[in-house]
């Protein structure tokens, strides 16, 4: 007789970014394996000030309909690195919220890992709340990578207050019709929010990065790094707004967004800008969009590597810039194999579908 035993879900499933010795848990169609689901409050990061001779009170708000009462938490261990994995299993649309809380001082290290099991329309709605406080410092690492008919859109909320830091990279390794918005509130003195995303798209995907980052403390600093490398007939579009509000004085924020276009019907638009209503400020932003260099190109091609490895060598080297932003240097070897397969065009179909992608 044929023995039959229970298999978890872990085993049936392994993310692309696993990684060793991490806190490893789960999440079923938004549905926690092993976190808690907690009531919580949405987390405001809307700020309002006051500006002009008139008095103005100028509001930059996030719209909180439609936010589900209950949150997966996650509390960070100081030294240790937690991995989130979200896994799509059924079609239906998910609505998923997830609170990430650091309060007291320390470095601590979050992998967050979205996946889809097959190539069915998945259709995720997720809500990422991440509080920083208390002198803490957190890296962020939103890895997607989903099928190309799936539409995922995420709104990450971020508070970061005085003394503490956040470093969040979002790398979109494979996609549909992707959304990220991010609003984040620079709230203390002194406060620190590094922005990194790398998106790599092909066929008809579509990718919307949308950001809204406010000063409103003095002393405190912000950059932006987002790059896109969009080939077929894809599409990214890119807005960015830097708001600094009269508290914001001695403000460092620098933001570009930069793209290459490697097929002639890829299209990328970029509307990066800055709202300052301070005085003592070092601010900057901008915004590219072209294809591979040919002086480039023929100088590797006349060292005898062919024109297909040469610009592969390309795109590798214009996306090491966000790539070198992840800290931990196993996380960032990860990646860095993964992009590279993904430009060589080994992984088309989504990594974690049975298909022997990653």
């Amino acid at each position: 007789m044929e023995e039959f035993r229970y298999i978890p879900k872990s085993e049936l499933f392994k993310c692309s970014v696993d990684l060793p010795g991490a806190r490893k848990f789960f999440v079923w169609d938004g549905v926690p394996d092993g976190l808690p689901l907690k009531e919580a409050p949405a987390l405001d990061v809307s700020a309002s000030f006051e500006v002009s001779s008139r008095m103005e009170r100028m509001v930059y708000p996030v719209s909180l309909e439609d936010v589900p009462q209950k949150a997966v938490e996650i509390i960070p261990e100081e030294g240790t690195l937690t991995q989130v994995i979200s896994v799509r299993v059924s079609p239906s649309l998910v609505f998923g919220r997830v609170r990430i809380v650091c309060q007291k001082p320390g470095n601590y290290a979050v992998v967050l890992c979205s996946h889809t099991t097959g190539q069915e329309r998945f259709s995720t709605r997720e809500i990422v709340e991440v509080s920083v406080s208390g002198g803490a410092r957190l890296d962020l690492v939103a890895m997607q990578n989903e099928n190309s008919l799936s539409a995922h859109k995420s709104d990450f909320r971020l508070k970061i207050e005085e003394d503490s830091s956040l470093k969040m990279n979002i790398i979109t390794l494979h996609a549909g019709n992707v959304s990220n918005r991010i609003h984040s509130l620079l709230s203390g003195k002194k406060a620190e929010c590094w922005l990194n995303g790398l998106y790599l798209e092909d066929g008809e995907q579509i990718i919307d990065t949308d950001v809204t980052l406010v000063h409103n403390a003095p002393e405190c600093l912000s950059r932006q790094l987002f790059k896109g490398i969009l080939s077929g007939h894809s599409r990214s579009r890119f807005t960015g707004e830097v708001v600094v509000s009269p508290a914001g004085q001695k403000t460092e924020a620098y933001q570009a967004n930069n793209n290459l276009l490697v097929s002639d019907d890829a299209r990328a638009s970029s509307d990066p800008h800055l709202v300052i209503y301070a005085d003592d400020v070092k601010c900057s932003h901008g915004s590219t969009a072209g294809s591979v260099g040919d002086q480039e190109l023929f100088y590797m091609r006349s060292r005898g590597i062919s024109e297909s490895e040469a610009r592969i060598l390309q795109q590798q080297a214009f996306a090491a810039a966000v790539l070198e932003q992840v800290s931990r240097e196993e996380l960032r070897e990860r990646l860095s194999c993964l992009v590279e397969r993904r430009l060589r065009g080994e992984n088309t179909v989504c990594a974690a579908c049975g298909r022997g992608c990653c």
